[in-house]
């Protein structure tokens, strides 16, 4: 083994999925790709489909796929386009029948090699074709490092909304390579730092209060990013061992995502208007501004989560997204379909201050209507 698949070893952090038979590792820190071989061919498949899209394929599915082949594997590689767009029927049709073309067998894997999007679709493939196949996930953006690429949540949108398609399917394997993402361009390094940093406004007001202090460590590829990647995998971990499909606390890992959700579903999922970290980014505010008008939060709370997400680049006003965003009534619509409603009821994840979110249930949608209307209002005033 080279010296540098050694070093890679030795420096990363693992983290922990504990699911009895289901567990897996999370495996963080830079050079991991290097030492892929070991890791992947250890899992005992045969062959495997890389899916991966245009842009991460002709940077790193070349290095991968001969390491794989140097293991003995068979290997397919499947590209999609870039972007939320990708995460639709037809692609996951293409995908499907890529993987049947490849005779990769349940006992195969399926390797997800990207950003979320790459990782939710390849993982609802690997879901559903054969009934279901062992995945790998080798995110390769800081959202799907954090956040996406664990907890086993796949799947597609809908003309209806946002991953409304899809299946709970948890990775064999989990490598967070922080080196691939020094390719990445800065937006999208703002947009994963949107899902890192709601893990300290969740329930960990003291790691907010570290991401206030080191964000430019997290842009920039320090240390300081393994150490966000680490304590973020860390919480949604120990979040997913105690509820996996989201009947319980794993609903906050949604805040800001009823409000971000629908901010997509209105620009059409353009990625050119709004990313979904920004679209999380705007929705956490949103979340914190809405608490305060209902009497749950300090302003002074609110204020600060609007002043560091915007200190760090995101966008936190309606007047941030180019092209408008329709009426009220439009984005109401849009998170009717929600997946966390219940009997036709919207819930959202609310906060009584930073590191105290909490899932609150039965929001009259007269009250989220109301506060739309002056949100959108600000758009030519505020």
């Amino acid at each position: 083994m080279s010296g540098t698949m050694d070093e890679a070893q030795q420096m990363h952090r693992v983290v922990q999925v504990a699911l009895g038979e289901r567990s897996y590792e999370i495996l963080i820190g830079r050079g991991l790709l290097a030492g892929a071989r070991s890791r992947i061919a250890g899992l005992g498949a045969r062959a495997a489909a890389i899916i991966t899209d245009d842009h991460v394929g002709d940077l790193h599915a070349p290095a991968l796929t001969a390491m794989l082949e140097e293991a003995g594997l068979r290997v397919t590689t499947v590209s999609v386009s870039p972007g939320e767009a990708s995460k639709a029927f037809a692609t996951l049709e293409h995908v499907c029948g890529a993987i049947l073309d490849a005779r990769i067998e349940r006992g195969d894997l399926v390797i997800a090699l990207g950003g979320g999007v790459v990782g939710d679709l390849a993982g609802f493939a690997a879901a559903i074709v054969r009934r279901g196949i062992r995945f790998v996930q080798v995110p390769t953006s800081l959202l799907a490092q954090v956040d996406s690429s664990v907890g086993g949540k796949t799947g597609i949108n809908a003309p209806q909304g946002k991953n409304l398609i899809g299946a709970f399917h948890q990775p064999s394997l989990v490598l967070a390579d922080t080196g691939l993402l020094d390719t990445l361009p800065l937006r999208e390094i703002r947009a994963g730092y949107a899902e890192t940093v709601k893990y300290g406004l969740i329930d960990d007001p003291d790691f907010f209060d570290w991401c206030a202090a080191n964000w430019p460590g997290v842009y920039e590829g320090g240390p300081e990013r393994e150490h966000a990647v680490e304590i973020a995998c860390r919480a949604k971990a120990a979040i997913v061992a105690r509820d996996e499909r989201e009947t319980g606390d794993r609903a906050l890992l949604n805040l800001g995502h009823t409000f971000g959700h629908a901010l997509e579903r209105v620009t059409g999922y353009d990625s050119a208007r709004l990313i979904h970290g920004e679209a999380v980014a705007l929705g956490m505010a949103q979340a914190f501004r809405f608490s305060v008008a209902q009497g749950l939060c300090s302003g002074q709370d609110a204020v600060r989560v609007e002043a560091h997400l915007r200190e760090a680049g995101l966008p936190t006003r309606l007047a941030d997204i180019p092209g408008g965003v329709g009426s009220a009534d439009d984005l109401l619509g849009a998170m009717a379909q929600d997946k966390k409603v219940v009997g036709g009821a919207l819930t959202f994840i609310l906060a009584r201050g930073i590191g105290a979110s909490f899932i609150a249930k039965g929001v009259p949608a007269q009250d989220v209507r109301a506060f739309l209307v002056q949100e959108i209002a600000g758009l030519s005033g505020a």
